[in-house]
């Protein structure tokens, strides 16, 4: 899972503006630093998107591979069931 979360360096030290929530103590971090004013925040927020966006298809190519997924004939007859949807 990848979470984002803007912060401020200063002296040395990253402060974060939120703290991440269900992260256990010990979990790696990149850093990436933006020159002030040089970075466009609405362009900024569409890149997070991405990030996300790619992080979550990862995650999904993972639980295929490990087994955790279910057929897809199964889901549709569960959509159909919880839709009321003929087939």
């Amino acid at each position: 899972m990848i979470v984002t979360i803007e912060g401020i360096y200063q002296n040395g030290q990253i402060e974060l503006t939120q703290l991440p929530q269900n992260m256990s103590d010990r979990t790696q971090v990149l850093v990436t630093f933006l020159e002030p004013g040089k970075i466009d925040p609405t362009k900024l927020s569409q890149l997070i998107d991405k990030l996300e966006t790619i992080a979550g298809i990862q995650q999904g190519f993972e639980e295929l591979n490990a087994g955790q997924t279910r057929p897809i004939g199964d889901f549709g007859q569960g959509m159909q069931q919880k839709y009321d949807i003929s087939g």
